[in-house]
Parts: C-alpha cells; structure tokens; sequence
C-alpha cells in the first residue's frame, strides 16, 4: 500500500512538473516585456537577505483577468525566515549606526528608482493584482510620495525639551529605532501599504522584513529588486530591506518571534485578531490594519452630482477590493429615490468598461480570485434571502476572469446580517434614514470603524460629524469618497478595524522606542518629594 502511494505521489510530482515545463507563461511573450525589464524570470527566487534564494514549494502566479500563468515563484521555508531575521538583526547593528539624514538620503534614492520604474511596476500590479492601470501607476506613486515624505522626517524626527521643577536639570525625550520591524501586506495594495511602513521604519533607523501576499509574489519581488540595487550602490547591506515569499506558516512565525519588535499586519480581521493575540502573548508591538465595512451619508441639503461621482469611485474602484471601499450608503429620504436613478444610470455605462486591466479605456477590473468571486455570489444569494433587492447587477460576468457585476441592494436594515458583514466586492447597500442622527448611528453600528464620509453644506452638521457624538472611524471626511487617503495624514481605523496608524503625521512614533531623560546639569542633588538622605 505504502508502496502503492509512494508511485502515485512519484507520479504527480512528476506530472506537475511536466504541466509547468509545458505551460505558456505570459513572462515569455513579448507583449508583457515590462515583466523582464523588472529582472523577474520566468521562475524567481522568493526570498532576499542581502541574496536571491529560495528552498521551498515553487508556485505559478496567474493574473486574474485571464487565470493566464504570468511566471513561477520558489517560496522560502522556515529556514529560509530565519536566515532572513539573523541576516536583519545583523544589518540594524550597520543601519542604525548611520545619521538619520543619511538613511533619509537612501530613502530618497529608493523614491528615485520607482520614479524610474513606475510604469513598468504599475503595469505588473495591474497585471498580478487586477487593479486598472491608473490604479497601478497610482499606488507606485504613494510609495514615492512616502519616501519624499520620510526624507523630510529623518531631518526632523525628535522629541521635546520640557522644563523641569528641579534647579540645574533638563527633561528629554529621546527616539531611537526598534530593530526589525516585520511587515505583511495584503493583495489589494501590494506595493503602497509596504511602502507606508518601509519608508518610515528605514528613516527611523530599522531593518525591515516584507512578508506580501502569496498571490502577489512577483510584485514583492519586483519591488525588493528596485530597492536591493538602491542598497548594494550605497553598500548598504540587503537585509536592511529584506524580504520573504511565504504562506500561514512564515506569518505566523513573524507574529511569533520576539525578534520582529513591531509587526504591522495588513488583511482580514479573523486574521488580524490571531496576529495581535500572537504579538501581544510577547509584548510586542503591533499595527493592525483590518476591515472596513464603510458608510457614506448623504445629508438633504448635499451636492448630488458630487455624492454620485464619490460614491461610484468609492464603491467601483478597485472593484469593490479597497479596504475603504463604500459598503453601505446611507441617504436622506427627501433625495434616496434621486440618488438611486442616477447611481444605476452610471452604473449601467460601468459595466461596458469592464475588461483588461492594462487597457487604458477599461474602468472595471477583475476580482483577484476565484474564491472572491464566488464569496461575492454567495453574498448576493444571501442579501436575497433576506428580502433585498437587486436594482442593477448581482452576476459574476460570462467572460474570462475573476469578473463580476457592480451591484447595488436595496430593501434591506441597517442590522441586516448580510449589510453588517464586510464583502471584498463590489457591493453596496442603500440605506434610507429620516435625519443625520440616525444615520450617524447606523454608521457607528457595525463592528469595524476604519473610514467615513457626510455629504452636506450644512457647518453644524459638519461639525456634529466630527464631533464626540458622529462618527467613530480613524478616517471622518466631508464632501469626498471614503477612499482615496492621502499619505500626509495617519491611515488606520477603530474597533475592529484593528488599531495603530501607517503613513503621515506622527505615525512615525510606532516605529521608535522613546526615552524620557533627566540630565542634572548642576552640583546640587534635588531628591523628588523633598526627601533628604543624611
């Protein structure tokens, strides 16, 4: 029987290999010639430590708007990770030893070479992750603008002097880095979010460990390639960025590992809640960027035709993948039946321009998998169930790809299951209220609290809104779409949306231990409390 077994497992590994020596991929076909002017290959090497290696499963990445094999990955094992984590922990001895204006300067020239490569990377994160090419293009850029952004903090980045009630003494905080900082990226924005922290962990003086998704290996790889020749120009060591190609088990030994100082995490919150248990169990630290069932209210006195056009970006873009994407839209009765019409006028032109994500005419791509696009029929089949309506799309579209219809629901509560729950979809639920209390209370009712946005001219309900008593989320616009952050503010939501902030402001702080220093500057020994020891 063993022997039996044996044969078979012999056998498909044997046709498995066969299947990928046959198989086209898209890496050979002139058409996608940005893929080798990255230096990918059709097979790469999934992990980088200072070198190019890989001792693990070799996996196929496929571009979801033709299922079509784009080239081949070799994933790292567990001694892979840990080569990768001695080599980081080496590296922050060299890195943190430098100025932080010079790390800021390597920043800069990390922000230079995507400059140079931004079409060809924005091209790949179409192709890859499905997202249309403005899109692509578009989040290489925040990861550009986030290193513009930390050449400036790395001349700025400090504490306070504060006075002290002692004679002949001065109170100081001091920053320094943490060590490794590990980051696990998500699919729908392979490139920005890594960006956001490895532009700020390298300026603040720490090593970095990228972890992306497994669907999205080559853009890592690409991207790691920009910036592995960035470091090796300044003699830098590799491991000062490095990176590793990896499934469950290399998340979690990162959540696990007292050597990764701080792990921010990007993906579901049932993930997302086991990795802050996991980092918490030793006291490490943590950014959470989790779900985001999103709401946009629409006040009787707003601007229509600026609630329509945010409200079809917020909903249709990136089909329906942002974690900011609008999920339910709640709208005054007076204006409810208005903005219905003209949403599914628009919506009906959307589903024409659906098609390859690398088209510059197309404005709908492909959800990323197939287990996305069959969570999103079971989504519809359940919003029907429950007495919802379907006003215009609710079908995955008879066509190659990950492709559905963008939908719109009516008829359902606020409390509805299926409204509570958060789809990686394009989905939305319209929801009619009676005034913008109710509505900031439906907005508040569900369990995650990441972005929102009110549509009125009204200033005392703009300033209700931002108020104590309105929204609760770590994002609260006004008069734009609940997407489309920008990187000088910090990113991240309440509740189950996780916790902690990437990006602008002082967000910074999360990556550097901070001091509190006395210096006694005098000849006199001040006890606190007025004690006396003689």
């Amino acid at each position: 029987m063993l022997t039996c077994a044996f044969k078979i497992i012999r056998y498909n590994k044997i046709r498995v290999a066969l299947g990928r020596r046959n198989m086209s991929l898209l890496i050979e076909n002139p058409q996608y010639g940005f893929l080798k002017s990255l230096g990918l290959e059709s097979r790469n090497n999934g992990v980088y430590n200072g070198k190019w290696f890989g001792n693990g499963e070799v996996i196929t990445s496929y571009s979801p708007s033709t299922g079509a094999a784009i080239a081949e990955v070799v994933k790292g094992t567990a001694e892979d990770y840990e080569s990768c984590v001695t080599e980081c922990k080496k590296a922050f001895k060299h890195w943190a030893g430098l100025t932080a204006p010079f790390r800021g300067e390597i920043v800069r020239q990390i922000g230079d070479a995507l400059r140079e490569n931004i079409e060809n990377l924005g091209k790949l994160v179409s192709l890859e992750m499905g997202k249309i090419l403005p899109e692509g293009v578009g989040e290489v850029q925040e990861f550009v603008d986030i290193c513009d952004y930390a050449v400036g903090l790395s001349r700025t980045v400090g504490g306070p002097i504060l006075p002290s009630e002692r004679p002949g003494h001065v109170l100081l905080e001091v920053w320094n880095p943490l060590g490794v900082v590990g980051v696990i990226s998500a699919f729908n924005f392979p490139v920005a979010v890594y960006g956001w922290n490895a532009a700020l962990a390298l300026a603040c003086g720490n090593t970095v460990l990228w972890k992306g998704a497994s669907t999205t290996t080559l853009i890592s790889i690409a991207t790691t390639k920009i910036i592995a020749k960035v470091l090796e120009r300044n003699n830098i060591p590799g491991a000062v960025a490095a990176m590793i190609c990896g499934g469950p088990a290399v998340g979690e030994a990162m959540a696990k590992d007292k050597r990764i100082e701080l792990l921010s995490f990007t993906g579901s919150t049932p993930i997302g809640r086991k990795v802050g248990v996991l980092v918490q169990e030793r006291f490490g630290r943590s950014i959470l960027e989790l779900g985001g069932n999103n709401a946009l209210i629409v006040n009787e006195d707003a601007d229509l035709e600026m609630v329509i056009r945010s409200s079809v970006f917020a909903c249709v873009g990136t089909a329906g993948q942002r974690c900011t994407t609008l999920r339910r839209l709640i709208i005054h009765e007076k204006v409810y039946d208005e903005v219905l019409k003209r949403l599914k006028q628009i919506y009906g032109q959307i589903m024409n321009r659906a098609g390859d994500p690398l088209d510059s005419k197309t404005l709908l791509g492909p959800l990323h998998t197939k287990a996305a696009v069959a969570e999103y029929e079971e989504t519809i089949a359940q919003a029907k169930q429950l007495g919802g309506t379907i006003e215009i799309g609710g079908k995955a579209m008879a066509r190659d790809g990950n492709y559905v219809e963008p939908t719109i629901v009516t008829g359902l509560k606020a409390d509805s299951p299926v409204v509570r729950k958060e789809t990686f979809a394009p989905i939305v639920y319209l929801l009619k209220v009676k005034s913008l209390e109710e509505a900031i209370e439906i907005n508040n009712s569900v369990d995650q609290g990441l972005s929102s946005s009110l549509f009125t001219k009204d200033l005392g309900c703009i300033f209700q809104w931002l108020g104590p008593f309105g929204s609760d989320c770590g994002i609260v616009n006004v008069n734009i779409p609940t997407s489309g952050a920008e990187i000088g503010g910090a990113f991240g939501g309440e509740k189950e949306t996780g916790g902690g902030r990437e990006s602008g402001s002082d967000s910074w702080k999360q990556y550097m231990r901070r001091s509190t220093v006395t210096i006694n500057y005098s000849k006199e020994l001040p006890l606190s409390q007025g004690i006396v020891f003689e």
